[in-house]
């Protein structure tokens, strides 16, 4: 194995390349259903949220189709 050539002022800084743990962690809990259930709804109303934002920000994006045509309101059409 690797020794280090500097000297350490404590021991265990040096062997700590080397140690490896023996005690496995405890298990993930399980989500309640109530939990997934919040998880789920959180998640739709995100993905909602940002699919309703591309629809309506969508025909801004468009160029618009006439641009030659001047823009009148509709009381000036009757004069």
């Amino acid at each position: 194995m690797f020794r280090r050539s500097e000297p350490v002022p404590f021991a265990f800084v040096a062997e700590a390349d080397r140690f490896r743990s023996n005690v496995t962690p405890p298990p993930r809990e399980r989500l309640s259903p109530s939990q997934l259930a919040a998880r789920t709804l959180v998640g739709m109303t995100v993905v909602a949220g940002l699919v309703g934002s591309l629809l309506f920000g969508m025909p801004a994006l468009q160029p618009n189709p006439s641009p030659g045509k001047a823009q009148q309101s509709s009381a000036s059409e009757g004069r």
